[in-house]
């Protein structure tokens, strides 16, 4: 298990790698999708008992970090 954070884990072994909050199976993309389609952070809470609301503004750190990096286009053969 690699810990991004504080409060986000990678394990190979818990939704095929994908970054979860710490001790759950609540993947960033699940958090991400939900604020994107217009879910409040109440609402999420009330969904997701375990998270916290700093749970949430992890979520949104890792991904701005994530935009936040170089990427380049290569072409595939």
């Amino acid at each position: 298990m690699e810990f991004i954070s504080e409060r986000i884990t990678i394990d190979e072994k818990i939704c095929n790698g994908k970054p979860t909050i710490r001790g759950t199976r609540i993947t960033v993309q699940t958090i991400l999708d939900f604020l994107s389609s217009g879910e409040t952070q109440e609402e999420i809470l009330r969904q997701y008992p375990k998270l916290e609301t700093e749970d949430i503004y992890e979520s949104l750190r890792f991904a701005a970090n994530l935009m936040g990096r170089n990427y380049s286009i290569k072409p595939v053969a």
